[in-house]
């Protein structure tokens, strides 16, 4: 991926400065913690972020002190930085020529870098968790040791498998500026579980099919991907399946705790945005086969 010499986003905040050992309500978070808030994300489709609230007593995060103000921005000569920046800063052109196609306005996302963990508005954030973000402060979270997970760990590597991960983070902003993530946690509250998560899968997959559409348009007025971009960012893709996932850590498979789909699903879905770069080929919530 041919990325070096393009601009680079000023919504970029960094926060690996401010130290790792955040908590909530003034106190301090875990390893078991995480572990735990983990394992009840992958079996039970609870979102990690809730579980660490509760485990840790913070309940629905009224009790938080939320980190206020903005961070600096990157240093210069931080590659990693940089790169994260320069993605953030196409999607930027890309989403608010194609919001401005749909007569909306698009308001670029903040991208928070940090290290171990982070406050958010959305509740206690972790690096064991993942990239993330959140809808209540609008900001993307990411831990860049997560790439090097990514690569050495679950065998995805490769600078457009980053931008992949960026892209679909990018996706969930689209779907809070359109309303569809309002109206989802709306309904998944009103839910069982087992079909809370099936509604939470659809609303993943259409991040990553708008992941592809991303990656359309980027491609059309860059021309910046290289032979076997489009397949890092379909093996990260196939890593991050439920399915996957699950047989890697569990050796077998529960289908109705899925939260984010297969890995046969998330690379189908972000090829269909790959495929022609339109929005109204996303639509997982209405489409009868996922």
């Amino acid at each position: 991926m041919k990325w070096e010499g393009y601009r680079q986003s000023s919504n970029v905040e960094d926060r690996r400065g401010s130290g790792s050992a955040f908590g909530l309500g003034g106190g301090r978070i875990s390893a078991g913690a995480i572990v735990i808030a983990l394992i009840g994300g992958l079996l039970f489709g609870i979102d990690p972020l809730t579980m660490l609230s509760v485990i840790t007593g913070g309940g629905s995060g009224g009790n938080m002190v939320q980190e206020q103000g903005s961070a600096p921005a990157a240093p210069p000569g931080d590659m990693q930085a940089a790169f994260v920046s320069t993605v953030l800063a196409d999607t930027e052109d890309v989403w608010t020529g194609l919001m401005r196609q749909e007569n909306k306005t698009y308001e670029p996302p903040k991208l928070v870098l940090f290290r171990g963990a982070a406050l958010t508005a959305c509740g206690q954030g972790s690096a064991a968790m993942g990239p993330f973000y959140c809808p209540e402060d609008q900001r993307i979270y990411i831990d860049l040791d997560f790439f090097n997970t990514m690569a050495n760990q679950l065998g995805a590597g490769g600078d457009f498998a980053q931008a992949y991960v960026i892209s679909h983070e990018v996706g969930h902003h689209v779907q809070n500026l359109l309303g569809i993530s309002g109206q989802v946690n709306a309904a998944r509250a009103r839910l069982p579980r087992s079909q809370a998560n099936s509604l939470s899968v659809r609303v993943e997959l259409q991040a990553d099919c708008l992941a592809g559409v991303w990656a359309y348009h980027s491609q059309r007025s860059k021309g910046w991907l290289e032979q076997g971009d489009i397949e890092e960012a379909m093996n990260a893709a196939t890593q991050i399946g439920d399915d996957t996932l699950q047989r890697r850590t569990r050796g077998t498979i529960v289908p109705e705790s899925f939260t984010h789909g297969t890995s046969a699903q998330r690379t189908g879905w972000f090829k269909r945005g790959l495929q022609a770069g339109n929005m109204t080929d996303c639509n997982t919530l209405r489409s009868e086969k996922l």
